[in-house]
């Protein structure tokens, strides 16, 4: 039997190479003769670079930026180039403000930044690359990508950065109040990006504002009360607003599918001209997954929880997609399974099996994450690899 083994990341716990390995093990004590193939996934968040640098020649640069808090932290930019020369510059923004940045007791979405990654992109550029291509997931910033720009136009010694940092480097809350008068140093910093392709990579396609925007959705997650997430919400809107005015943009960006992906990030790139494209479907494109599955039998794919967000686009959703169009099952392993069957099935997720259900089960595979994701893909090779 020939499986291909084709995780996500299981945030907080394991890598996604991690992930793939420790369900290689586990199936491996059950069906020893299985033909497995490994292909560790991404959805623009955590391991979106190292995805693709395993897939596609290039070369990756170490940059030192800032986290989210303002500590140093490494990022790394991966440059291929394609059949014209053309440099392509991949960039993944939880390397500068990432949710494993930090203990998530000493998380604050209120004053995170995204500061970094605007640094990151401005080390891209320099590198000659004309397209960058940032995975926009994973974070724990929810700034709406002003961080970013402050960042970039610092990096780019754009004239009036100064003026940026001080009004959109603080983290979310800072944002409120802002006019289009404070941001007029932008039309700086796209005039000296204008001729590059920008390209956001985005986890989801969450919106900006209102009830299903990134505050109201995901803010609770990086440890905001529904207060902090309503007041995030308003500083938004006020530099959604004032941003546009600033540019004589569009105030649709912020209603753009993905615009609030990355605690918004997807908006900032978007202030860039940026096109977006789902996470999930460029990495499957570009490690070939649908010409892996063609040839397997089964593939299993997973991620640390198994909810909503993943029923939308995500990794476990576009392998199934895929393995759908040639007839392939889809199972799933998760951490925690928060959906029920008939959305799995919806998806094309024929069976989806958690490690753990009880709280005594979910501290005991947090203290042995790769253990117990094995000892639950040793169970499930049991029912899909039965010994003959």
């Amino acid at each position: 039997m020939r499986v291909v083994i084709a995780p996500d990341s299981f945030s907080g716990t394991l890598s996604a190479p991690a992930a793939a390995e420790a369900l290689a093990d586990g199936w491996r004590r059950h069906a020893p003769g299985d033909d497995l193939d490994l292909c560790p996934l991404s959805d623009g968040g955590q391991g979106f670079v190292d995805a693709l640098s395993v897939a596609i020649e290039g070369r990756l640069t170490p940059v030192e930026v800032t986290g989210p808090a303002g500590d140093p932290t490494l990022g790394v930019i991966f440059v291929t180039s394609g059949e014209n020369g053309r440099l392509t510059a991949y960039l993944e923004s939880a390397q500068a403000c990432g949710a494993d940045l930090g203990p998530a007791s000493g998380r604050d979405p209120a004053r995170a930044t995204s500061f970094g990654l605007g640094h990151l992109i401005g080390a891209a550029i320099e590198t000659g690359a004309t397209r960058i291509v940032v995975g926009v997931g994973g974070v724990v910033t929810n700034d709406g990508g002003a961080g970013m720009l402050a960042g970039l136009a610092t990096a780019l010694r754009v004239p009036g950065a100064d003026q940026l940092v001080a009004r959109l480097a603080a983290g979310g809350t800072a944002l409120k109040g802002l006019t289009a008068a404070d941001l007029a140093p932008l039309t700086q910093l796209t005039a000296r990006v204008q001729g590059l392709e920008f390209v956001a990579a985005t986890d989801s396609d969450v919106v900006l504002l209102g009830f299903k925007g990134v505050s109201a959705l995901h803010a609770k997650e990086k440890g905001a009360s529904p207060e902090l997430a309503q007041e995030l919400d308003l500083a938004l809107a006020d530099f959604a607003r004032a941003a546009v005015d600033a540019l004589g943009q569009p105030q649709k960006l912020v209603a753009l599918p993905g615009s609030g992906a990355g605690g918004g990030l997807g908006f900032g790139l978007f202030l860039l001209g940026a096109g977006r494209e789902p996470g999930a479907a460029l990495v499957t494109a570009a490690v070939g997954l649908s010409d892996r599955l063609a040839a397997a039998d089964l593939v299993v794919t997973g991620e640390g929880n198994l909810d909503w967000q993943s029923l939308r686009g995500k990794v476990v959703s576009a392998v199934a997609r895929l393995a759908q169009e040639v007839a392939v099952p889809t199972v799933a392993v998760a951490g925690q399974v928060l959906v029920g069957r008939r959305e799995l099935l919806s998806v094309g997720v024929e069976s989806a099996y958690p490690v753990a259900r009880t709280p005594a089960e979910i501290a005991e595979s947090l203290a042995d994450p790769a253990g117990r994701l094995a000892a639950r893909a040793e169970r499930v090779a049991r029912t899909w690899s039965p010994r003959r």
